[in-house]
């Protein structure tokens, strides 16, 4: 029995189809279809059910997938001990590393199907065209998303901290409302810098920005340090680790989250996407 014919029959397995499980694995239908009826004469079980309309695993067929993921992640392993590289994962990502980002790393190197991650640093709406493109297999998204282009699943939710000036007059405070922070010192950067988490602050404020966008983020931390009454709403685990003599961050109260998203091209099976959730899942 030979890995290539699991291979193929996982592929088919996720797919149901062997016209696509014939493009996932870059060969032609016929090769698959030779592949799979060898395995099946090996075992001497049928393991797929198929029509002219419809492909579906047997129960033989169930039993023999489980074991043919355990059998084809020890290969992957094997691969790894002795020197081999994981198959390449490349994640769009914003300009930032945070401790969900470094567990995941760690998880998608030491799952089932082990990967090297490789992190790719790209403005969210060049994260999501290098998706749709097939330049990335998946990217870090988070705010406001929906999406017919690309899948987009929703991993994590994360609070949203205020970011203040020092000299502001609720710097001291162990925390602060939306209510409590004076609408005109509310600075926020451009929408097409990240639209989804803009939309996403929009959607948390009381009452609509009063001051034009600041360009950038970095742009909008200088011009909020530079005002006593200046503030912004940032994700709590994107300011983990940063630290600034002119600036403060505090919990708001009552708490206003923010989801994390997991996103992926239409063509990514199923199983693939769902180990990529659990990796930065809390």
């Amino acid at each position: 029995m030979e890995l290539r014919a699991l291979q193929y029959f996982v592929t088919v397995a996720e797919e149901l189809h062997f016209g696509r499980a014939a493009q996932r694995l870059g060969i032609v239908q016929p090769a698959v279809s030779q592949q799979i009826a060898r395995l099946e004469r090996e075992l001497g079980v049928r393991l797929l059910d198929r029509t002219s309309r419809r492909v579906r695993l047997t129960p033989a067929g169930e039993r023999v997938l489980a074991a043919a993921r355990k059998t084809l992640a020890a290969a992957a392993r094997v691969r790894v001990v002795v020197g081999e590289p994981a198959a390449v994962l490349r994640i769009g990502v914003a300009s930032c590393v945070t401790r969900r980002l470094d567990r995941a790393v760690s998880r998608l190197g030491e799952g089932e199907r082990p990967a090297a991650p490789k992190l790719v640093d790209l403005p969210v709406t060049a994260r999501l065209d290098a998706v749709r493109n097939g330049e990335l297999d998946l990217a870090l998204v988070r705010g406001a998303l929906t999406s017919a282009t690309v899948r987009v699943v929703r991993a994590w939710s994360e609070p949203l901290h205020a970011v203040l000036a020092c000299e502001h007059p609720a710097a001291r405070r162990p925390s602060v409302g939306l209510h409590d922070l004076d609408p005109y010192g509310l600075r926020l950067p451009a929408r097409d810098s990240d639209p989804p988490m803009h939309d996403a602050i929009l959607a948390a404020l009381p009452v609509s920005p009063l001051r034009p966008p600041a360009g950038d983020m970095l742009s909008v931390l200088f011009e909020v340090g530079r005002d006593p009454e200046g503030w912004t709403l940032m994700p709590a685990e994107q300011l983990d680790g940063s630290r600034s003599e002119r600036l403060v961050r505090m919990p708001l109260d009552p708490p206003v989250t923010v989801d994390g998203h997991v996103v992926t091209s239409l063509a990514t099976p199923k199983p693939c996407v769902a180990s990529y959730v659990a990796a930065f899942a809390d």
